[in-house]
């Protein structure tokens, strides 16, 4: 018979081993990996959110907490509905990733690429990391990520490598900010406001308060 502590062993050691690694936070580490190797370890391991950044450090992110993927949830269905009555582009899970034009590969937890980009792909493109860049990204802050590192990948990753919006949304505080090519960073204070998706995703409005359950 097994007890507590036992049974706790056996399911760490079933448990995808990047994802023990990263139980506890984010794992940075560099490595010379070929970007066809990283591809193969991302596609192995879709369950676990692995990215890596352009000077070769590849960053492993802990799972998230049951209200993490709620409110991650709820933000990605909103816009996927949106997508769905328009068809002006397609709407990809958190689980895609992107090849930036800074060498770096990432994901997001919502991602818009417009028809105009995504119909210059080819097959194979479109049957594997593509090298492309999202038209507009959204993050929302789990309970594992630090506010500094998700506003820095926000102005670093996203806008600089060409996204024209992109929303970092943090239930916790209930702020959000909003990233627009070559323009300030607007703060939103408090989620009794709504995000415009403005020309970018032309109709789309977020409700803040939707995110968050009473």
């Amino acid at each position: 018979m097994f007890d507590d502590q036992n049974l706790a062993t056996e399911a760490v050691l079933l448990e995808n081993p990047l994802l023990t690694l990263a139980r506890n936070g984010p794992v940075r580490f560099k490595s010379r990996m070929t970007k066809e190797l990283f591809h193969q370890m991302i596609l192995r391991n879709s369950e676990v959110k692995i990215e890596r950044d352009k000077y070769g450090f590849i960053i492993i992110s802990p799972p998230m907490t049951l209200q993490s993927a709620y409110n991650e949830g709820e933000a990605f269905f909103y816009l996927k509905l949106w997508s769905k009555s328009n068809k002006l582009g397609k709407v990809f899970s958190p689980s895609a990733s992107f090849d930036l034009p800074d060498g770096s590969t990432h994901k997001a937890d919502g991602a818009w690429i417009s028809n105009k980009k995504l119909n210059q792909l080819s097959p194979e493109e479109q049957d594997s990391i593509p090298s492309l860049v999202p038209d507009f990204v959204l993050e929302v802050r789990s309970k594992t990520d630090a506010l500094a590192q998700l506003k820095k990948k926000m102005s670093e990753v996203w806008m600089d490598n060409g996204v024209s919006l992109a929303w970092l949304i943090d239930p916790r505080s209930r702020k959000a900010w909003i990233y627009r090519a070559g323009m300030p960073v607007e703060a939103v204070q408090g989620f009794d406001s709504s995000l415009s998706g403005e020309d970018v995703l032309p109709g789309f409005t977020l409700v803040l308060s939707d995110l968050v359950e009473d």
